[in-house]
């Protein structure tokens, strides 16, 4: 039989197990339920995060950003030729306006920077050889008038056999004569740009465009030949490329050229033609690129940069500007844009020349990289990182 004193040994015994259980149970409970919530955490955080190194970019940012990238070509430092250029007007695109007579300008109609179309009188001039033009016109309207009956009444005194074939062909010739004589004098007429009654003589222009130059004012008296106006039309352009006389050997038209425009943008343009001769100053051949148009942020006069890569130069890496690589944690880097933004791709650089630097791997033809801006790209990304 249990005594009193041994049966609350016994349940304190008892309690003390249970107590222990519960604690254990507990204890095993959290240690399950932590690595799971941990490793929710871990994966939430890739999810906002993205992969290493991925910087993510919307269309509206990027505009506002100011980079520009570039499609990457297969190419060499030996064989790309970099120049200086001037964005020019080809001589279709650009018109002198000048004084067909002596005269007085006694009205302006267009000021700098004013949009002409092509035939509009921009000015006018009073001047006596309007009149002369005129008058010469009429002489020979009058003398083909008279000439034109005169071979008719020949004709019909021919067919009557009154007078001799001789005298009728005689007549038509005369005829002949004053009708040309009488396109003569139109064609004066028409291309001094004669005026108001034969007072005043037009200046027209021959494009459209816009007014670049204005050396004449109201009253001012200029002569034959002067010149008054300079019309440019903005939207054909091309660029004059100067290369020094060694690298104009290899070039040939239709070469591949690239246009570096002041934004930091490319534009692809092809070479049109080599000048035969060096110009004996800057002792360097006058290469003319070709554009498909007149892209935004290239007006006449612009200096620009133009690369230009001969056919069947060697091809053996990739040239990109040395902006486009960036020092990483020690290592070279570029942003190649993917999907969403751009990714940091390590590459091996080689050799450097006028700002271009060679890469021999880690990067593919065709790929899209950061060539303006990758600094900004590298800020982002460090600050991205240092917050994470």
């Amino acid at each position: 039989m249990i005594r009193l004193s041994d049966r609350n040994r016994w349940l304190a015994g008892v309690a003390a197990a249970a107590l222990l259980a519960g604690v254990g149970g507990l204890l095993i409970g959290r240690s399950m339920t932590e690595p799971a919530a941990t490793e929710l955490t871990e994966e939430a955080e890739g999810e906002e995060h993205g992969p290493e190194g991925f910087i993510a970019m919307t269309p509206e940012k990027l505009a506002a950003s100011g980079i520009a990238s570039e499609r990457v070509v297969l190419g060499s430092l030996m064989s790309e030729i970099i120049a200086q250029a001037t964005v020019t007007a080809p001589p279709e695109g650009q018109a002198l306006l000048t004084a067909r007579a002596d005269g007085a300008v006694v009205r302006i109609n267009k000021r700098l920077g004013d949009p002409v179309g092509a035939g509009e009188t921009v000015a006018l001039l009073e001047s006596r050889e309007a009149a002369a033009f005129v008058a010469d016109r009429n002489a020979a309207a009058a003398r083909a008038q008279a000439a034109r009956a005169a071979a008719n009444r020949e004709q019909r005194l021919f067919n009557a056999r009154i007078t001799a074939r001789q005298d009728l062909e005689a007549a038509i010739a005369a005829r002949q004569t004053a009708e040309a004589e009488l396109q003569r004098a139109n064609a004066a007429v028409s291309a001094a740009g004669v005026t108001g009654g034969g007072r005043y003589l037009a200046v027209r222009s021959p494009i459209s465009g816009r007014i670049t130059e204005v050396d004449t004012q109201l009253g001012a008296y200029v002569a034959a030949g002067a010149e008054l106006f300079n019309v440019s039309d903005p939207r054909r352009i091309q660029i004059d490329a100067a290369v020094p006389a060694t690298d104009a050997q290899r070039i040939r038209p239709g070469d591949r050229a690239i246009v570096e425009l002041p934004t930091g943008s490319i534009v692809e343009a092809a070479v049109r033609s080599v000048t035969p001769a060096v110009d004996p100053q800057s002792r360097s051949a006058t290469v003319v690129v070709q554009l498909g148009g007149a892209p935004a942020g290239l007006t006449q006069g612009q200096a620009v940069r133009v690369r230009i890569t001969p056919r069947g130069s060697q091809e053996s890496g990739i040239i990109l500007p040395e902006e486009a690589v960036q020092q990483i944690e020690g290592r070279d880097m570029v942003f190649v844009q993917i999907k969403g933004g751009f990714q940091a791709t390590p590459v091996s650089v080689g050799s450097r020349s006028g700002g271009r630097i060679e890469i021999l791997d880690g990067l593919r033809a065709g790929q899209t990289v950061v060539t303006k801006g990758a600094f900004v790209l590298k800020s982002q990304l460090g600050a991205s990182e240092a917050e994470h």
